[in-house]
């Protein structure tokens, strides 16, 4: 079979064989009726890395999401987000079906809202007005392809974001999906990270390799409530040991190395901006998520994805001018020379 070097998301990774041995090997029990021993496990350890009281294990990182929405919001509520941000963009409406919220969404194309935005955005307290109840933030901020993706925001600026929104009443919720490459970029650990948000979400089945599960923390008031919220979704396993098992791996053994990920994008990055008609720099990225500006006219993004396919080389259209490559664990350099390949074949077709 042609080898493919698939670089649509980090979600694309396979568990490692040591990874299935501890899959295979996990002790187990009933997480709904007397508690799974494993799920336990990595609910604590979760819980220390992020530096919050507790955590819950669900299935995916947008049910880790959907739970804090449904802990901290009631009908008629309104969070704050980035216009982009996955909570808002990505989960299917989630906000308004499930819980009958909306958002009120501000532009900031790294992830750094401004403490004027964030105030601009505010209600004001009024019968006439939705309750200003969430703020939502990401970490690291994947973007939308107008800046670059896969930014770090810086802790200082967090810290008052999440300040100011505590002072004015709204509780914060930080999508941190690849907190994990926002500590080995930034070199901050993720409990100082995260220090600011009242719950926060961290995806195993990302960069860090599991085959699926996130967790989602806070203190055990919100955890009470999530708990709840979590039945209601169907998210509260069984046997989960299972699963949780490749996530405690993930969580021990595949953090530090997503330094060499970084490093990784930096080259994709580099081999693009060498591509005539693509405006990519590699200076701009600061994790594992590189996009590509396509600035030629006659192939547009999602065109040039197929023609990439056809070489080996799998990407993703981020909107019809934008194509998203992320690197993860079962992508390494060959996989970088089969792209300055494809993209060069591509060029001259």
């Amino acid at each position: 079979m042609h080898p493919v070097s698939d670089f649509r998301s980090d979600t694309v990774t396979r568990p490692s064989a040591a990874m299935r041995r501890a899959m295979a090997e996990a002790e187990v029990g009933d997480d709904v009726l007397d508690g799974d021993p494993t799920v336990s496990r990595l609910e604590r350890a979760a819980a220390l890395w992020l530096g919050k009281q507790g955590a819950l294990f669900v299935p995916s990182g947008t049910m880790a999401n959907q739970v804090a929405l449904g802990a901290w919001l009631v009908p008629g509520d309104e969070i704050i987000a980035e216009r982009s941000a996955h909570i808002v963009c990505f989960e299917a409406g989630a906000l308004g079906f499930l819980h009958g919220a909306q958002s009120q969404t501000v532009d900031a194309p790294t992830g750094e809202i401004s403490l004027a935005q964030f105030e601009r955005a505010m209600r004001p307290v009024s019968i006439h007005c939705p309750r200003s109840r969430l703020l939502c933030v990401e970490q690291t901020f994947m973007g939308s392809g107008e800046g670059p993706g896969g930014c770090v925001v810086p802790p200082a600026h967090m810290d008052a974001l999440c300040a100011r929104a505590k002072a004015l009443g709204l509780a914060v919720h930080m999508d941190g999906a690849r907190l994990a490459n926002a500590q080995v970029a930034s070199g901050v650990p993720a409990s100082r990270l995260a220090a600011g948000a009242d719950s926060v979400s961290l995806c195993l089945s990302k960069g860090l390799g599991a085959p699926v599960g996130s967790v989602i923390a806070g203190d055990l008031e919100f955890l009470e409530r999530g708990r709840r919220v979590r039945k209601r979704l169907g998210g509260w396993m069984r046997q989960a040991g299972v699963l949780a098992a490749a996530g405690l791996l993930a969580l021990e053994q595949n953090v530090a190395r997503l330094a060499g990920d970084h490093a990784l994008a930096r080259e994709v990055a580099r081999v693009l901006a060498q591509v005539g008609g693509m405006d990519c720099d590699p200076a701009q990225i600061q994790t594992n998520i590189v996009f590509a500006r396509v600035q030629e006219t006659g192939r547009d993004a999602l065109q040039w994805s197929k023609a990439l396919e056809r070489h080996g080389v799998r990407v993703m259209a981020l909107g019809p001018m934008c194509l998203r490559l992320v690197t993860h664990l079962d992508v390494g350099p060959a996989d970088v020379e089969r792209l300055d390949q494809a993209l060069r074949a591509c060029r001259s077709s």
